[in-house]
């Protein structure tokens, strides 16, 4: 191959390499909240549970954009509010789609992430 055919070919796949990582970044932050979370839900040896619960969350990532994800989890956290103040959310039928979506992602993730649904 001439210089500039590799320097194209090499170009090309760095940018397929990065592609991936770049597509719907979440914060570092919202990652390792994210995992400790599911280690807490999900008991088991800490390594392996560590790259169980990562290798969901980039599942999660690779469909959904990060501001999509964020409404979605704060609609099913808020909907496990008690009491009278949740039965407004509860009540609200235009956030379940969000919730439904949300649960499906997740068992999806855990699913593809051999994570096994919590006892």
């Amino acid at each position: 191959m001439t210089r500039p055919a590799l320097s194209l070919l090499s170009a090309v796949l760095c940018a397929a390499v990065s592609a991936p990582a770049l597509a719907n970044d979440f914060p570092t932050v919202e990652r390792v909240v994210y995992v400790q979370d599911c280690m807490r839900e999900n008991p088991g040896p800490s390594f392996e549970m560590m790259n169980k619960c990562s290798c969901a969350l980039d599942r999660i990532a690779s469909e959904v954009k990060y501001e999509d994800f964020v409404s979605m989890s704060t609609v099913v956290k808020a909907l496990s509010i008690g009491g009278e103040r949740g039965n407004e959310l509860r009540d609200n039928e235009g956030l379940k789609p969000l919730a439904k979506r949300y649960r499906e992602l997740q068992a999806q993730a855990r699913k593809s992430c051999f994570i096994n649904p919590p006892q």
